[in-house]
């Protein structure tokens, strides 16, 4: 085993990794949790620190990023419908948070909903 770690994702609530947590160890692949105690005694500072980091081995990487795509869910318009991307046509957005400036990092829920694309990166208005 490596002992090297590759970040495959951060959430923002430690509720939100279990799932893929899960999957991947269900599959062989051991999986670690970054900052999970942290954010279980004091959920208030997710967005301080960065949220919860989902790490595996360098060496488990490759198989860890198919698995989490293939189970990973990706951002629905009001009607139900996949989020298209504008420059590369994938249905693979998600939705964005920048939460730059003091006001947005104290209040995310007011700052305007965005989508990136998995594909291309590009960053889209809702």
């Amino acid at each position: 085993m490596g002992s090297e770690f590759y970040t495959l994702a951060a959430f923002e609530y430690v509720a939100d990794v279990q799932i893929i947590k899960g999957k991947l160890e269900s599959e062989g692949i051991p999986v670690f949790l970054r900052d999970e105690n942290t954010l279980n005694t004091d959920p208030l500072i997710s967005s301080a620190i960065g949220g919860v980091k989902l790490q595996v081995y360098t060496t488990d990487k490759d198989r860890a990023i198919e698995i989490y795509n293939e189970v990973r869910s990706y951002a629905l318009d009001d009607d139900g419908n996949p989020i298209v991307c504008p420059n590369c046509k994938a249905q693979k957005s998600e939705v964005y948070y920048k939460r730059q400036g003091l006001f947005y990092k104290l209040f995310p829920f007011f700052e305007p909903k965005k989508y990136r694309c998995t594909n291309c990166n590009m960053i889209t208005k809702a």
